[in-house]
């Protein structure tokens, strides 16, 4: 008994003996590792919180998914349609699992299809998963799901509210605008300007029809002295001064049809009716009175009915210039001013002239068959387009003209040929937003002089007709469109106003 007791007590005591030297010998513990084991403990809490959130935002998920369903089948509107909702349970399902996890993160492919279906609707939605489109309670019927819980030391970013998703929706849509413009435009078609002239910049399509009604206002007014009589010395006149001031108006309505044979060629048609009205103004000076006598006259009626067609020479683009080559024709359609009675009892040229030489009934046309050239350039600089024009006129003469006066009188005038007409006109059309545009130009013209039996009609100068253009255009609709252009004469013998409006319609 004693023995096994001195046994075990030598045991202890060698024990305690080598204990402290074995101990020494032992590595000591790494540094850091307490820190490590604390926070992999924390990350593998937070990890939890987040698996629990994410499960509970599927099953809510899931749950309007559901409802979305039954509503599109009892046919409720503004609901998503069958595709969109069968590319969200695609999104959900095509999903990559993660080791360890109960639940699954959406892949990349997924999460670009949810984009291209969100794409351009005004829809903010960064977490396709965590995050998934919320429904008013008053449609849905069931409540909002709570907003993820903010990690440790994290920011909290504001949720958009309804004012910022709805201004969200149309900066979407107004950067989405230009580029729709964009792609519906035709390639190797001339870019689209505010008309100030009669020659219109986009040539019509192919199979497409277009009616133009149109009313145009000229007012020009002129005064002319003309001196009959001597000098004795300069200054001093003996004989008449004849002061006359003419107003003139006219309005000029018109139909006119347009279609597009090709992509590059078109036809068109323009029949006008005219009214005009004159007012001249007279007093005869140094004969004892200063009595003003005014003449009144108008005409109405068919105007000269037009042909035209237009044809794209060349394939332009950006930094390349458009160019088209017009030919119009002119009839003789309108009552010309030989049809019409003139102020003269016997004639109204050479001696023994009564009357003032004045027709009692104005005419509605010009009297001559006329051809016109055009050649049309158009260079798009956004947001301008330059363009400009070039023309020329050539009226055909006439032969055996006569000329109707009182009693039904005629006066022969032998054959008559008009002076061609050369023009001009430049400017720059502005894009003001996607359906308003505004022009500016000049159009100038000159016209030669009149002949009479192959010479030169005493009294007939050489012309300049000089207009400053303002046109304003304003897309009503897709198919209609509102042009305004105002001119402005600059040269004695220019219209003082002329204002024209147009409503082309497609059809």
């Amino acid at each position: 008994m004693y023995s096994h007791v001195a046994r075990l007590g030598a045991a202890g005591l060698a024990a305690a003996l080598l204990a402290p030297p074995v101990l020494a010998q032992q590595p000591a513990a790494e540094p850091g590792k307490q820190d490590r084991q604390t926070e992999l403990s924390q990350l593998k809490d937070e990890l939890a919180e987040q698996r629990a959130m994410v499960n509970r935002l599927m099953l809510e998920l899931q749950a309007q998914r559901e409802q979305l369903q039954s509503m599109q089948a009892q046919g409720a509107p503004g609901m998503a349609t069958a595709p969109a909702l069968a590319a969200r349970e695609r999104i959900v399902e095509e999903t990559t699992p993660l080791s360890g996890a109960p639940f699954a993160i959406p892949t990349a492919l997924a999460d670009g299809v949810l984009l291209s279906q969100q794409r351009g609707t005004g829809m903010s939605m960064q977490a396709p998963v965590a995050q998934p489109p919320v429904l008013p309670p008053a449609e849905s019927g069931v409540a909002a799901p709570l907003p993820p819980q903010p990690r440790p030391n994290q920011p909290t970013l504001p949720a958009p509210g309804p004012a910022q998703a709805q201004t969200q929706r149309p900066a979407q849509q107004q950067g989405q605008q230009p580029q729709t413009a964009q792609n519906n435009q035709e390639p190797n078609r001339p870019p689209e300007v505010a008309p100030i002239g009669d020659t219109p910049g986009v040539l019509t399509q192919r199979g497409t029809y277009v009616l133009e009604p149109s009313v145009q206002y000229g007012y020009s007014s002129s005064n002319r002295v003309a001196l009959v009589g001597y000098t004795v010395i300069p200054a001093i006149l003996i004989g008449l001064v004849d002061v006359r001031e003419i107003k003139r108006n006219t309005f000029t309505t018109a139909i006119t049809g347009r279609t597009g044979i090709n992509n590059r060629m078109e036809v068109e048609v323009k029949v006008p009716y005219v009214y005009r009205s004159d007012a001249t103004v007279s007093r005869e000076l140094f004969t004892g009175t200063a009595v003003e006598r005014v003449f009144d006259t108008s005409g109405k009626g068919l105007g000269d009915i037009e042909v035209a067609g237009r044809y794209q020479l060349n394939n332009g683009g950006a930094d390349k210039g458009y160019y088209i080559a017009g030919l119009r024709y002119k009839s003789r359609t309108g009552r010309d001013p030989f049809e019409v009675v003139t102020d003269c009892d016997q004639r109204c040229i050479g001696e023994n002239v009564t009357g003032t030489g004045l027709p009692l009934d104005l005419p509605t046309g010009s009297g001559f068959h006329s051809l016109q050239g055009t050649l049309t350039w158009l260079y798009p600089s956004d947001p301008a387009v330059f363009f400009g024009n070039l023309s020329y006129v050539h009226n055909f003469k006439r032969s055996d003209v006569t000329r109707l006066v009182r009693n039904g009188v005629r006066e022969p005038l032998g054959e008559l040929e008009p002076g061609y007409v050369l023009g001009f006109n430049f400017g720059m059309g502005l894009a003001l937003n996607d359906k308003a545009s505004l022009s500016l130009g000049y159009d100038h013209s000159t016209i030669a002089r009149m002949k009479q039996n192959g010479q030169p009609v005493a009294g007939s100068v050489r012309t300049q007709l000089g207009t400053l253009l303002l046109g304003y255009s304003y897309r009503l609709s897709p198919k209609r469109t509102l042009n305004i252009a105002v001119g402005a004469g600059v040269t004695r013998d220019t219209p003082d106003v002329t204002l024209t409006l147009r409503v082309p319609m497609t059809f």
